[in-house]
């Protein structure tokens, strides 16, 4: 390895863990911690930035250890800022070890808050169909690529410093978050039936309204007929929150 090289790599584990990592000689400290607290101060702020919920919960001792192992233990496989609360939140599914030290929603409650800012910044646009009204029965219904939905074993929705809760729920919660044509994004929380809809339509396999008719009812252990006007409803209230976007 190369003298600069060897230089290069001292310098960034330093800036990343100068409590474990020496700095390379022949820096001045002083020109070196303006460059930490750069860094830091950076680093700190996306994550608060993007995760306002989980900042509000912990006391700073604890969200600044949280942030310094981040920083020092994950290698980020992108240099966007904007990609840096996901990069966050792949360290804490998989390279966090101190987990006993916090709540045990920690997981849960950040991919739900990375959930709000990735559609925010998302490049993906609604398309436009020339069905986006009318029969919903025989043509194939088109889900908006700008939806996620996520089954919580915590109230994460509800989560709040004066909010906090004790112990999972009894059944997980249905949540979904998406992005409108206007750039808003919303939060709902949905019934069983409804998830299931939503999860039938982003598998990706085209289905018309009356097979999904038949595939829920099949699951419920409902006749299609009695089910039918639930479904229209639903399928209506989605289309109009810009979840469905027509049929093909």
């Amino acid at each position: 390895m190369s003298a600069l090289l060897d230089s290069q790599r001292r310098f960034s584990a330093h800036l990343r863990d100068p409590d474990n990592h020496a700095a390379p000689e022949g820096i001045e400290d002083r020109r070196l911690a303006i460059y930490r607290d750069l860094f830091w101060r950076n680093i700190e702020g996306f994550l608060s930035a993007g995760f306002p919920v989980l900042r509000s919960l912990l006391n700073e001792d604890d969200w600044h250890y949280l942030v310094r192992r981040f920083f020092a233990d994950h290698r980020c496989d992108s240099g966007y800022f904007v990609d840096i609360p996901e990069q966050f939140l792949n360290w804490l599914s998989e390279g966090f070890r101190d987990q006993e030290r916090y709540p045990p929603f920690l997981l849960e409650l950040a991919y739900y808050e990375w959930l709000e800012l990735a559609l925010e910044v998302s490049t993906e646009e609604i398309p436009l169909l020339p069905n986006s009204q009318g029969d919903v029965w025989e043509g194939c219904l088109v889900v908006s690529p700008l939806c996620a939905l996520m089954a919580a074993q915590w109230p994460v929705h509800q989560i709040a410093a004066d909010a906090i809760p004790e112990i999972p729920l009894e059944t997980p919660v249905w949540l979904l978050v998406w992005r409108d044509r206007a750039d808003q994004v919303h939060f709902m929380e949905l019934n069983a039936a409804t998830a299931r809809l939503v999860q039938l339509l982003q598998e990706g396999e085209p289905i018309t309204g009356t097979a999904l008719l038949a595939r829920l009812a099949e699951e419920m252990g409902q006749e299609p007929m009695a089910l039918k006007p639930f479904l229209s409803d639903i399928i209506d209230q989605l289309r109009r929150r810009d979840i469905i976007l027509g049929h093909l």
